[in-house]
């Protein structure tokens, strides 16, 4: 039982960077400083007062670009992968007292998985805004993001077992999305 917490907030980081990349790195590091989460020896980088710098530095340009109309495109390029990618190390960083294997194929398949999924959702919906609207919408959808990733990147640090929660519901949500339109391609077909 006392393994469900790291893995509660590793995955609820992990969705966070799918959000954003940056910002559940930011909080994860100021977490770290502030004694909150202590991270093993190999992670301690990641509670760094220089990691601190970098992270900062980085969420605020993440931040500045997805309201820049053409540019957020190209950021949710290049965010694809590096939400997966942060996702897993988010996810590897907090997960404890257990075999090397174990913590990184847990962190790939949940962190690196929930990471992509709720950054292929971000990707759908920015694409859809910017059909529908011409691009207009995307700053506000960019604001709920990113107010997306702080609030999910908090809740895993203070409130872990309700993200995981929150966490189970949107993969059910995402599986039925899923399963219906398959359904849906399967009966249209002659």
């Amino acid at each position: 039982m006392e393994n469900i917490f790291p893995v509660a907030i590793g995955i609820g980081l992990a969705a966070a960077c799918g959000f954003r990349v940056f910002v559940p790195l930011l909080i994860l590091n100021l977490a770290a400083l502030s004694g909150h989460l202590t991270l093993p020896a190999d992670f301690a980088w990641i509670g760094g007062t220089y990691a601190t710098m970098a992270f900062a530095t980085a969420t605020v340009l993440e931040i500045i670009g997805y309201y820049i109309p053409w540019l957020d495109h190209v950021l949710d390029t290049i965010a694809t992968p590096a939400a997966v990618i942060a996702g897993t190390v988010t996810t590897a960083a907090v997960i404890t007292d257990i075999t090397p294997f174990l913590k990184w194929t847990m962190a790939l398949i949940a962190g690196g998985g929930i990471a992509g999924l709720v950054q292929a959702s971000t990707v759908a919906v920015r694409a859809k805004s910017t059909i529908a609207t011409g691009g207009t919408a995307n700053p506000i959808f960019s604001t709920m993001e990113l107010a997306g990733s702080i609030i999910v990147a908090l809740l895993a640090v203070f409130v872990p077992i309700l993200v995981l929660v929150l966490v189970g519901i949107f993969l059910i949500w995402i599986v039925r999305k899923i399963l219906r339109r398959l359904f849906k391609r399967a009966n249209s077909q002659p």
